[in-house]
């Protein structure tokens, strides 16, 4: 049975695992870009709205940043484990980019993370404005060298190979900067950003219907929906670009990616952008396309005669699987256009002066909270699938990466990280709903009575304890 194949087994574990891990830090970056501007605007203002929507994430983004952590430990082992042929050939290269993900930015992160959570009335606001940017820093960083080990993957470049097969850097220049990576790179973060604003959005926008029924005003989730929509209102078309410069990169480096991406399995002239379809991979043909006529050419070509290279000139078994590519992409697609119209929508609004109180926007807006999430996984889907049947682009096989593992203890392995995530971490996401519910500005409040709390403890203890002194020391003089 295909089912019982120790690689497919590996590869969804892979997937199943990845797709957990890929959320976190996405949203970490997002979330700690947008604590460093609410501190920054809370310094240069002194206004303490900005205060309150920072202490608001400021847990949020300290729950999702332990997950990501704990879930990229379980990515090396499983690569390490599953993937051991893989690990030793690519080992001279990757080792060095993931070595230096670690001790430049996860060592940032890591050692201002404390600072930034529990010193806020313990360091002075300068210090503890530095630490939150360095943990702002240190997640780009991270993202800087995990996107070069993936995009090196991608489309391989300054490397030979050693007297036993593996591959060696020899400009480390072009291993880094290889040339998918800064579209890979600009596109990934853009997506953290919009995940995050949209996010926020959504959780602001909740208390904003809240606040409709309960007819109160609640300042802090008006702030943070109103940068929410400014982010989605600038960013998302300029994701839409980045994507095209992108579209246009792997159009010429992995054409067999965009041909599946596009459902092209002819190679013609003026190829119609299908909206929809059903790709058959039997009769290579896509059932009840739905298309514009000529656009995807127009697009990838920027010529509606362009012609585009289709699967057909490619061998069967160096194909990528084309539904799951075909799909993903339209998810994707369909989202960041939705975004758009979204952001768009909220400048009419904001023009309007409804923005607050227009019930519509904030509907959709909870609805889309976990868009930016499913995007980013449909994202990564075209991006790792699309790159199939290698693992190394061209010159790497997945089925040549794998251990010499048997289907029985790929498979447990595999039921047993499912239950463990989804115990782990789906009591970790209940708790950061429950963090999401708790009404904006009153986190602030109830951290400020829990320090009175322990003030008023802390001084009742001291007070028998200086009373029995002056006790002790009545009875010496007597």
């Amino acid at each position: 049975m295909e089912f019982l194949d120790p690689v497919l087994l590996a590869r969804i574990q892979f997937a199943f695992t990845i797709a957990f891990h890929i959320v976190f830090p996405g949203l970490s970056i997002g979330l700690a870009a947008y604590l460093a501007v609410l501190e920054g605007l809370w310094l240069k203002t002194n206004k303490k709205i900005y205060l309150s929507a920072f202490k608001y994430w400021l847990k949020i983004f300290s729950i999702i940043f332990g997950m990501g952590v704990v879930s990229g430990v379980v990515m090396s082992y499983q690569i390490g484990t599953n993937w051991s042929v893989f690990s030793d050939k690519t080992g001279p290269i990757l080792g060095p980019l993931m070595g230096y993900e670690v001790l430049s930015a996860f060592f940032l992160e890591a050692g201002f993370l404390g600072v930034m959570l529990f010193g806020m009335n313990k360091v002075g606001k300068k210090l503890h404005f530095f630490a939150t940017l360095m943990v702002a820093l240190g997640t780009l960083m991270s993202a800087f060298w995990i996107l070069s080990a993936n995009s090196w993957m991608q489309t391989p470049t300054g490397y030979s190979y050693n007297e036993v097969g593996q591959f060696v850097a020899d400009d480390w220049f072009e291993v880094i900067f290889n040339p998918s990576f800064p579209y890979r790179l600009a596109h990934m973060v853009t997506a953290a950003f919009l995940s995050t604003a949209f996010l926020v959005g959504g959780v602001s926008a909740w208390h904003l219907l809240k606040e409709r029924k309960e007819k109160t005003k609640n300042e802090t989730a008006r702030l943070m929906f109103s940068m929410a929509m400014w982010m989605a209102a600038i960013v998302a078309p300029i994701q839409l670009i980045i994507g095209d410069f992108h579209g246009l990169n792997t159009l010429e480096h992995q054409p067999a990616k965009v041909a599946a991406m596009e459902g092209n399995y002819q190679t013609q002239k003026g190829a119609p952008l299908l909206l929809f379809g059903v790709p058959n991979d039997e009769e290579e043909r896509v059932d009840y396309a739905i298309g514009i006529p000529k656009m995807a050419s127009y697009i990838l070509t920027h010529d509606f005669d362009g012609e585009l290279v289709g699967l057909d000139q490619f061998a069967k078994e160096d194909r990528p699987n084309t539904k799951w590519v075909f799909y993903s992409f339209r998810v994707m697609v369909a989202i960041g256009m939705g975004m758009i119209a979204i952001g768009l929508f909220s400048l009419f609004l904001r023009w309007r002066g409804r923005l607050y109180d227009n019930r519509f926007i904030h509907k959709i807006a909870v609805w889309f909270a976990p868009s930016g999430i499913v995007a980013t996984i449909a994202g990564w889907i075209v991006t790792e699938v699309g790159r199939q049947p290698y693992t190394v682009y061209g010159l790497l096989r997945t089925y040549d990466s794998h251990s010499p593992l048997d289907a029985p203890a790929v498979a447990t392995s595999l039921v047993l990280f499912i239950i463990v995530y989804f115990l782990v971490f789906g009591t970790g996401i209940v708790y950061t709903l429950r963090l999401m519910k708790v009404r904006p500005g009153e986190r602030g409040k109830l951290a400020d009575e829990e320090s009175k709390v322990k003030s008023s403890v802390t001084l009742s203890n001291r007070l028998p304890h200086e009373s029995n002194k002056e006790a002790l020391n009545k009875e010496g003089g007597e």
